[in-house]
């Protein structure tokens, strides 16, 4: 039942389930919201600990994802599909089965990597369907730009709270160096700021530490660690009533999804002092970059828009301080307010 009140509460379009027996397939498709074009949303492998979680994930992400698109100024809807199996189950045969599902939405969902798929995985998707995005002679990997569009995000929280958007000198603290990660180090280092890093696989800290002066804390250590900007970049949820009480920081400004757990947690940053920059803002630079698939991918074109971050996020700043609201709750007006907009020159040629 919890399921179908958050389907209901935020307006969902369409929910498909997926199943393959021979693949191994099981998989969510969700919709949320195709006012302003086809769903993009990319395609997640985790092994959930149960179906409903993953249904509501799928269902939380989907949201994410329109109000992600509308903010960027993308003509493109919100959608999310999660693969419910372990990334270390992944075959040919499966990523073909998920691909005939998204073939069978006749275009309503477009497809992409996200966290446990791979590009590889994309093009064994695209053997049944034209719609996904993200594949080799594309886009590729959207880590850099998403990282690249978290970095320009910064920029403008930093010229918010200091007067100049240079991050050099500041101390910035990465909660999760994996690939978007990684490259958000190394935009940081080379600008001059000062890192402080963590992440649950040492691979990934040998990689940036290989490579980047940094300090490495424990996981656990890095809500309490005094920083300018803390940077989250793993998964969400980590802005809560326990590390409300930890954070030691001026701004947040990362590349995670979801970073607060409650819409509330918004209210309370506000009234810490903390700058929070939304994360379906700062974070779209990857959406950004595999959007720009849609009419023959030019690197040069979709870079030079995931520049326009740096502006969103100054729009979002004013809007809440003009109205003295939140930022997460001035992000969603932002959203809302271009689908709504677009939605009424959308039904013109209907007579509505």
């Amino acid at each position: 039942m919890k399921m179908l009140d958050h389907f209901s509460k935020y307006d969902y379009e369409q929910l498909v389930l997926c199943q393959d027996q021979t693949s191994g397939l099981k998989a969510i498709i969700a919709i949320h919201n195709t006012t302003l074009g086809p769903a993009l949303g990319g395609a997640r492998m985790w092994n959930y600990a149960s179906d409903e979680d993953a249904i509501l994930d799928a269902l939380r992400l989907a949201r994410g994802m329109t109000y992600k698109a509308a903010a960027a100024g993308l003509n493109l809807g919100g959608g999310k599909a999660v693969i419910i199996n372990s990334p270390q189950s992944k075959s040919e045969q499966l990523f073909r089965a998920f691909g005939r599902y998204v073939e069978s939405l006749n275009g309503r969902y477009i497809t992409a990597e996200d966290v446990g798929t791979s590009v590889q995985d994309m093009e064994y998707v695209r053997m049944e369907t034209r719609y996904v995005t993200g594949v080799s002679n594309g886009s590729g990997d959207p880590s850099p730009a998403t990282a690249l569009g978290v970095w320009y995000g910064m920029k403008a929280m930093a010229q918010e709270a200091y007067g100049s958007d240079s991050l050099e000198g500041k101390v910035v603290a990465v909660q999760g160096i994996g690939h978007v990660g990684y490259y958000l180090c190394k935009h940081v280092a080379k600008e001059g700021g000062k890192l402080i890093v963590t992440d649950i696989n040492p691979e990934a800290i040998k990689r940036v530490t290989g490579e980047i002066v940094a300090e490495v804390v424990k996981p656990e250590e890095i809500y309490g660690v005094g920083c300018h900007i803390f940077a989250p970049s793993a998964l969400g949820a980590v802005v809560n009533d326990i590390t409300l009480q930890q954070l030691k920081c001026d701004i947040i400004a990362g590349a995670a999804n979801n970073v607060l757990e409650d819409e509330r947690h918004g209210e309370l940053l506000m009234q810490k002092g903390i700058l929070y920059a939304p994360d379906f803002v700062i974070n779209a630079g990857g959406l950004i970059n595999v959007a720009d698939e849609l009419q023959g991918y030019n690197k040069e074109r979709a870079y030079k828009k995931i520049e326009m971050i740096y502006t969103n996020i100054k729009k979002l700043l004013a809007i809440s301080k003009e109205r003295q609201i939140p930022t997460n709750i001035a992000a969603n007006l932002m959203a809302e307010e271009r689908m709504e907009k677009l939605g009424r020159i959308r039904n013109i040629y209907l007579n509505k």
